[in-house]
């Protein structure tokens, strides 16, 4: 028999809004078929059912909710992947998961041309949970997959899941990027490689009419921010004849985009001399020398510092990286995005465009957008949100999981 996961009392409310995780606690039982073939039913501490099993979830009444995968390594000792019954799913598992990669693309192919690079697999808010799929296209066409196996969820289901990737996407390169911290917290190693064949560790994408250069090996998390595609778009049209600066800017990206829309002059800042020196190569790539530069500073010390010197600027662009990665770390954060904030109001002309974005899920919109009222209430301005914006299409919300929900960018003008 697959083995069963009974919940708490009340403890189904989630699931079924659409919440893809058990987590330990509310676990009541565990019923199960031990090596004599007897059924038992325990406690999950006691219960012998390896980690990697496909489990069918049940609320505490007994009705039906879901098969996942166990792992008792993990504080989220259940991922869902599926609303039917194990029997159905491990009949035929390749099925399955062709499946669900091809109405992932289908998805995409609804907002996405053949030749754009775009997130193709968003975890579980595809219904694949700890798996991340990014899809990008080279100047000569070439299609790269740079995929996350982030959870033993996935990871037990690894070969179906690049069986179906090669059939469905046809790609001409697969690199895995298994090389998150949070693989240790599952149980698993890290891990970094070409599967199959070896290809470019660098390419170059067109996104917006801009050529940028990505790093499928070495860059941040799977190479490229793809979430701000569209945002970039928007806020170029914002930037002609403007004197814009563009911070924590990676690869330039933002920059380029008011570049490429007639901005007057463009400063992006980054910490890394690695990433300045990638922003200047896409500087050139782009032809953008004449009124774009790359500048290797401390965000923080630099606003500081331009608002000594009395630097105004018509538009600023802040999309830093996630202060916080924990709910614990809130408050801390808090204090960076406002001060970046607040600064950057200050550097602003008389009806300035402020762009503000903030990448974690845990601080989230209810917390947002207060922090920026505070920054405009502490720099004396007043601010009318002219937009709020999200990640792009290719990395859906699903309701009832509030991760999925979480890039925030805000279009403000500064009064």
């Amino acid at each position: 028999m697959t083995p069963r996961i009974f919940l708490n009392a009340k403890e189904e409310q989630e699931i079924m809004q659409g919440f893809p995780w058990v987590f330990d606690n509310e676990i009541s039982s565990v019923k199960f078929e031990d090596e004599k073939k007897n059924v038992v039913q325990s406690s999950l501490k006691d219960c012998k059912v390896a980690d990697g099993t496909v489990v069918e979830v049940f609320a505490k009444g007994g009705a039906f909710l879901g098969t996942g995968v166990i792992n008792r390594k993990s504080k989220i000792t259940v991922r869902l992947i599926g609303s039917e019954h194990a029997d159905k799913i491990l009949e035929d598992p390749q099925s399955f998961y062709n499946k669900k990669i091809q109405d992932a693309y289908d998805l995409r192919k609804l907002h996405y041309n053949i030749h754009d690079s775009y997130r193709l697999i968003f975890a579980e808010a595809d219904f694949i949970p700890g798996l991340i799929c990014e899809r990008y296209v080279d100047t000569k066409k070439n299609v790269y997959l740079v995929i996350q196996f982030l959870s033993l969820s996935c990871e037990v289901f690894r070969k179906e899941i690049l069986e179906a990737l090669r059939k469905i996407i046809k790609p001409f390169g697969i690199y895995e990027r298994s090389d998150a911290s949070v693989r240790e917290k599952e149980g698993l190693e890290q891990r970094s490689c070409w599967l199959g064949e070896k290809r470019e560790e660098v390419i170059t994408i067109r996104e917006n009419e801009i050529e940028l250069e990505v790093d499928l090996v070495r860059g941040q998390k799977t190479g490229y921010f793809l979430d701000q595609k569209d945002n970039r778009a928007v806020v170029g049209k914002l930037c002609e004849k403007k004197r814009v600066l563009d911070t924590f800017t990676h690869t330039g990206a933002f920059g380029l985009n008011a570049f490429k829309n007639g901005a007057k002059e463009v400063i992006s800042v980054d910490i890394s001399q690695e990433a300045v020196d990638m922003v200047n190569r896409n500087i050139e790539r782009n032809h953008a020398g004449a009124k774009m530069k790359a500048v290797c500073a401390d965000v923080f010390d630099l606003l500081k510092e331009y608002e000594k010197n009395g630097e105004k600027f018509d538009v600023i662009i802040l999309d830093p990286p996630a202060f916080t990665k924990s709910a614990k770390m809130i408050e801390k954060a808090y204090g960076g995005y406002k001060e970046i904030n607040l600064r950057a109001m200050r550097l602003l002309k008389e009806n300035g465009i402020l762009v503000t974005c903030s990448c974690s899920h845990f601080f989230d919109s209810n917390v947002f957008y207060p922090m920026i009222m505070k920054a405009a209430e502490d720099s004396k301005k007043k601010v009318q949100i002219l937009e709020k914006r999200g990640a792009g299409p290719d990395h859906p919300v699903l309701l009832g999981y509030p991760k999925s929900e979480y890039l925030k960018c805000a279009i403000c003008r500064v009064i």
